[in-house]
C-alpha cells in the first residue's frame, strides 16, 4: 500500500471512531470501546455500563451523589486494610510532579519555587505514611505544603485532608457543594476556600489551573497542571470525578457529558498532552511508575501521551456516561 494510502486510511479509521454515534447505550458503549488504549483502559471500566446493563436501567435518585465510591470510608476507627495491601513508594514522575499515592489512589505533589502543592489526601489511614513520609523520602519538607487541591469528597480522595490541614496548615481548595459533602462527617476538616471555575492557583513559579466539572459529585474540580520532564515543558490535565453507576443521577450523568465535552475543548486549546489520574486504575498508574524506573536516556516518557491522547480519555469518559443515559432513557 502506497504511503498516502497507509496515511488517509489512517485518518478514516480515526474520524469513525470519533465519528457521533447513534444515541443508543450500545452506541455510545461501542464508541467508548472502540477508543480503549492502555491510556485509558480503567476509565471505560469504571465509567461504562457492562454489556450486561438491563434495557432500562433506572436513574438514582434525584439530587443523589454523582459516582461511586469512598465517602466516609478510611476516616475514622473503621480499620485500615494491611498495610501491604495499599502501600506503594512514592516517586518522582516530572522534573516538578511526585507521586505519593497507594496502589489504589493517588496523591499528587506538585514542587514551586514557594512549596508545595498538593492534590487529594487519600483515605486517612494512607495519608501519613504515603504523603507527609513519602515526601521526606522523596527530599521534600511536607512543612511546605502550602496549597491543599481536594478534587472531591469521597473519602478515598479528602479523607485525609483534617490531618494534612491540622499538621501542615495550607490553604485548602475544594468545590463548594463538595465541602458540604465533607461537613456531615463525623470529624470535618474546617471549610476552608470555594473553587472558582477557571480559577488561577499560583505557588511561586507555578500556576495550576482549577474548573469545576460536575458529574462525578456536585462540584468535582478538573485541572491543568504544568510539568517539566528535564526542562520541556509539558501540561497535565486530571479529570477530578471518573466512575459512574446505575445509581449515578439523569441531572448528574447530562452535567458529566457538558462538561467532558468541556473540558476536552479547554485542554486541547491548552494543549495538555499528559494525563494524571486520582485512581491509578484509570491509565496504569502504577505500571508506568514501573516502566518510569526502567527509562533510559533519551526514551520517551511513558506519562506523555500527546492531545490525541488526551482527546480520546476524556471522549471514553463522555461516551460512557451518554450510554448510561440512553440506558436510563429506554435505548439500549
Amino acid at each position: 500500500m502506497r504511503m498516502f494510502d497507509v496515511f488517509g486510511f489512517g485518518l478514516i479509521l480515526s474520524a469513525a471512531a470519533f465519528a457521533q454515534p447513534a444515541d443508543t447505550g450500545t452506541a455510545h458503549r461501542n464508541a467508548a470501546m472502540a477508543l480503549v488504549d492502555s491510556n485509558n483502559r480503567g476509565v471505560a471500566h469504571l465509567a461504562c455500563p457492562a454489556e450486561t446493563a438491563p434495557i432500562a436501567a433506572a436513574f438514582g435518585p434525584s439530587g443523589g451523589r454523582g459516582g461511586s465510591g469512598g465517602r466516609g470510608g478510611g476516616r475514622g476507627p473503621g480499620g485500615a486494610p494491611p498495610r501491604e495491601q495499599w502501600y506503594q513508594e512514592p516517586q518522582q514522575v516530572f522534573d516538578n510532579l511526585y507521586y505519593v499515592g497507594t496502589k489504589d489512589h493517588t496523591s499528587w505533589a506538585v514542587t514551586t519555587s514557594a512549596g508545595i502543592i498538593l492534590i487529594d489526601t487519600l483515605f486517612a489511614y494512607a495519608t501519613k505514611d504515603e504523603i507527609e513520609d513519602g515526601l521526606r523520602t522523596l527530599h521534600l519538607d511536607p512543612a511546605n505544603i502550602k496549597i491543599l487541591i481536594v478534587t472531591h469528597a469521597h473519602g478515598d480522595h479528602d479523607g485525609g485532608v483534617k490531618y494534612i490541614q491540622d499538621t501542615f496548615k495550607p490553604k485548602v481548595i475544594m468545590g463548594a457543594k463538595d465541602w458540604a459533602m465533607a461537613a456531615l462527617e463525623a470529624n470535618p476538616p474546617r471549610h476552608d476556600t470555594d473553587a472558582t471555575d477557571g480559577q488561577k492557583v499560583t505557588l511561586g513559579d507555578t500556576t495550576l489551573t482549577i474548573y469545576i466539572t460536575p458529574g462525578h459529585t456536585a462540584s468535582t474540580l478538573s485541572l491543568l497542571v504544568p510539568v517539566k520532564d528535564h526542562g520541556e515543558q509539558h501540561l497535565a490535565m486530571e479529570w477530578g470525578g471518573t466512575a459512574l453507576s446505575a445509581r449515578t443521577t439523569k441531572d448528574m450523568l447530562q452535567s458529566y457529558v457538558s462538561n467532558a465535552g468541556r473540558f476536552m475543548d479547554i485542554a486541547a486549546g491548552a494543549g495538555a498532552d499528559v494525563v494524571i489520574g486520582n485512581h491509578t486504575e484509570y491509565n496504569d498508574a502504577i505500571g508506568r511508575l514501573g516502566q518510569l524506573k526502567a527509562r533510559l536516556p533519551g526514551d520517551p516518557h511513558v506519562w506523555v501521551i500527546g492531545k490525541e491522547g488526551v482527546r480520546r480519555y476524556l471522549t471514553v469518559a463522555q461516551q460512557c456516561a451518554k450510554a448510561y443515559i440512553a440506558i436510563g432513557e429506554g435505548r439500549p
